[in-house]
């Protein structure tokens, strides 16, 4: 009883901070704790174990309710000492919060973009003349040079004519030869000469030509490449004209990617501008850069088209193979960059942060004073931002608890490195 009135005296003394309600309510849950304390100077009783080795129920429901008594005492002497600390504690009321120092940064902003894998060597070859598809010589998956014959068509007895039309340009050269050895001797009539000339070129003429048309039953390959798909099998009649496709060669080693970026990026988005090409089904990212930009702006839906090579020995890329791109539109070697969490805006839509100033050390804690700084972003990365006005290098923001903090209010920095 003695601690009891001592703890009340002083209390009582201290009426100029505290209500009397309030003093009595310490007193009240002092009396509590004592009482409790007393409680357990009791005699010994019999052991828990042995309680419940016993398996008597009348004596087990007695512990747990003298149990339960006991877990209602404890919380009582919990809030007994968090009154008193709150009592005792002068920087309830200042927020803590951690911070972090502006330094210089290299910034590298990406527009990111959807786009399709193209090759300008994907075509079907199609037949330049009609008749029947007599040959194929080559095999789906085959990659073949360009100018290999890949299938030939019949060509209905051409080639015989051609044989015998060379017969002719033969006889037509004796001929010409002949007149012109007489004519340079002065010998026969120039229109006898002429004759023979105009004869023996035509002829000539007539053999390029029908060669010419030869060469159109054979079907070449027009570049280097893989046949993709034989498309006509062999013994089929084709003809030229839509529906007569006989292969797809496709050349895999120029592979690009085709993109529509927004026309405001017009003026950031230029050729040899560093990107970035993913390919999310193959788990497969590579670097490249701007090869081509369109001059052209789609009036559809206001974007202009750009090129980004594949580089060589890509595997898996395919035409047509979905990707992401992310092509580099600014760069700032020197840039402010902040957490996004730390910023906040107000009632006129202006973004700020919170600078700590003045600071000092009271009682081994690190004491500043918060203060509103308007400030100016630019572009977003990530989870951070450039800031472009109102903090400079060395300002000390406020990161952690920046949210709960008001301009010029006094806050405790945490020393506490994460």
């Amino acid at each position: 009883m003695d601690t009891i009135k001592n703890v009340g005296l002083h209390l009582v003394s201290d009426t100029k901070k505290h209500s009397l309600n309030v003093v009595l309510g310490y007193m009240s849950i002092i009396v509590l704790i004592l009482f409790t304390a007393c409680k357990g100077k009791e005699e010994k009783k019999e052991s828990l174990q042995d309680i419940l080795t016993s398996k008597d129920v009348e004596k087990i429901r007695k512990k747990k309710t003298e149990l339960d008594n006991k877990l209602q005492d404890l919380k009582l002497e919990m809030e007994a000492v968090d009154v008193l600390l709150n009592t005792l504690n002068k920087d309830k009321n200042i927020p803590l919060v951690t911070s972090l120092t502006i330094t210089e940064e290299e910034f590298v902003h990406y527009v990111e973009l959807q786009g399709d894998v193209k090759t300008k060597q994907n075509i079907l070859i199609y037949p330049e003349v009609s008749g029947l598809l007599q040959r194929v010589y080559v095999k789906e998956g085959q990659y073949v040079k360009k100018g290999q014959v890949l299938a030939s068509i019949d060509d209905g007895g051409l080639k015989q004519q051609l044989v015998q039309l060379k017969v002719r340009v033969e006889l037509a050269k004796v001929l010409y030869e002949k007149q012109q050895a007489l004519w340079d001797k002065n010998i026969g009539s120039e229109v006898q000469y002429l004759q023979a000339k105009t004869e023996y070129t035509a002829q000539k003429s007539s053999v390029v030509q029908l060669e010419e048309q030869l060469a159109k039953f054979d079907i070449r390959a027009p570049f280097s490449g893989v046949i993709d798909d034989i498309i006509k099998e062999e013994g089929v009649v084709v003809a030229p004209g839509p529906g007569a496709e006989i292969f797809r060669i496709v050349n895999l080693h120029n592979m690009y990617v085709a993109s529509s970026v927004p026309e405001t990026y017009l003026s950031s988005v230029t050729v040899g501008k560093k990107a970035i090409v993913s390919f999310p089904i193959l788990g497969t990212t590579v670097n490249s850069s701007v090869r081509q930009v369109g001059n052209f702006i789609d009036p559809t839906n206001r974007t202009f088209k750009v090129e980004i090579p594949v580089p060589a020995g890509t595997k898996n890329v395919k035409p047509n193979l979905n990707s992401r791109i992310k092509i580099n539109d600014y760069t700032n070697d020197k840039a402010i960059l902040i957490p996004l969490s730390i910023i906040s805006e107000n009632a006129e839509g202006e973004q700020y942060v919170y600078v700590l100033l003045e600071k000092q050390t009271q009682n081994n804690k690190a004491l500043a004073k918060a203060v509103q700084k308007i400030i100016t972003v630019g572009k977003t990365e990530g989870d951070k931002i450039e800031v472009l006005e109102g903090i400079a290098l060395g300002d000390e923001l406020i990161q952690e608890g920046a949210r709960s903090v008001k301009d010029g209010q006094k806050v405790i920095i945490s020393t506490t490195k994460n």
